[in-house]
C-alpha cells in the first residue's frame, strides 16, 4: 500500500472520528439520572443508579415537547408530499433529452441546496410577509417543500438514468394513456429513487431550524426550534434526549435509503 493511500485513509479516519465523537457523548448523557451535562461518578462507574429514562419521559409528558413533535410531523409530512410530487414531475421533464436550457433549469431547481439557508429564509420571510404566510403552518410547509424538492429531483433523475424509455413507448402503443403508463410502468421502476428523495426531503424538513426561526410563530414550534430555545433559555438534559431521538431517526432513514438503493439495483438487473 502506497504512502498516499495510507495518508488518505488516516485523514478519512480522523474526519470520521471528528464527526462521530460528539454522538458518543450525547447519547450516554441523555440517560443521565441527574440534571447535568457531564458524566457523574455513578455513570463512569457504570452503576444503574446513574442512568435513567427520566428525560425521555419528560419529553413525552411535557405538552410543549409533544406539540413540537406534532408540528414537526405535520409540517415535515406535508412538505415531503409536496416536494415529492413536484420534484418527481420536474425530474421526469428534465430526463427528456429535448428540454431547452436544461442545465440552467436544473441549476435553478437545485439552487436551494447550495444557497445558505439563512439567505433563503430571509428572502422567504420578505416574500411571505406580503402574502400573509408568516407565522402559519402553510408558510413553513411551502418553505420546507422548496428546500426538500432538490433532493427529490436529484434522486429521481439518478433513478431515471437507468430507465428504458422504450417501455413507455410500448405502453402507449398498446393503448394505455400517459397516466396509466406512469403509474403502471414508470413509477414502479423508479419508486426506490422517489422514496429515497422523499426521505431526504423529510429529513431536511424535520431538521430545519433557520426557516422556522424566520417564518414560524409561537404555534409553529418544531423539535429543532424547541431544542434551540432550550439551549438559550432553559438548559435541560431533555435536549440531549431529543437529540438522541433525532440521531435514531436519521440512522433509520439512512438504512432505508441504502435498502432502497440495493433494491433499485436488483430491479434494474431484473429488467435487463
Amino acid at each position: 500500500m502506497s504512502g498516499w493511500r495510507i495518508l488518505i485513509r488516516m485523514m478519512a479516519g480522523l474526519a470520521l472520528v471528528f464527526l462521530v465523537a460528539p454522538l458518543l457523548v450525547i447519547v450516554p448523557l441523555s440517560f443521565n439520572a441527574e440534571p447535568f451535562f457531564t458524566f457523574t461518578p455513578s455513570m463512569l462507574a457504570l452503576e444503574s443508579e446513574g442512568y435513567s429514562l427520566r428525560w425521555y419521559l419528560a419529553i413525552l409528558e411535557d405538552g410543549v415537547w409533544r406539540q413540537a413533535l406534532i408540528n414537526s410531523l405535520i409540517i415535515g409530512g406535508a412538505a415531503t408530499a409536496i416536494a415529492t410530487v413536484l420534484g418527481t414531475l420536474a425530474a421526469m421533464g428534465l430526463a427528456r433529452g429535448n428540454v431547452p436550457m436544461k442545465g440552467a433549469i436544473m441549476g435553478l431547481i437545485v439552487s436551494p441546496m447550495i444557497t445558505p439557508v439563512i439567505i433563503a429564509a430571509a428572502g422567504m420571510y420578505f416574500f411571505y410577509s406580503d402574502l400573509g404566510l408568516t407565522q402559519t403552518h402553510l408558510g413553513l410547509i411551502l418553505a420546507h417543500a422548496a428546500l426538500g424538492a432538490p433532493f427529490v429531483v436529484i434522486t429521481v433523475t439518478a433513478a431515471l438514468t437507468g430507465y428504458d424509455w422504450n417501455l413507455t413507448r410500448a405502453g402507449a402503443s398498446l393503448g394505455a394513456n400517459p397516466r396509466t403508463v406512469f403509474f403502471r410502468v414508470t413509477l414502479p421502476l423508479i419508486l426506490p429513487g422517489v422514496i429515497s428523495g422523499a426521505l431526504f426531503a423529510f429529513a431536511t424538513s424535520f431538521d430545519e431550524v433557520v426557516t422556522v426561526l424566520f417564518l414560524g410563530g409561537p404555534e409553529q414550534v418544531t423539535i429543532p426550534r424547541k431544542m434551540w430555545s432550550g439551549i438559550r433559555e432553559q438548559i435541560s438534559p431533555a435536549i440531549l434526549a431529543a437529540a438522541t431521538l433525532l440521531i435514531v431517526v436519521a440512522m433509520a432513514l439512512l438504512v432505508v435509503v441504502e435498502w432502497l438503493r440495493r433494491r433499485g439495483e436488483r430491479m434494474k438487473v431484473t429488467v435487463r
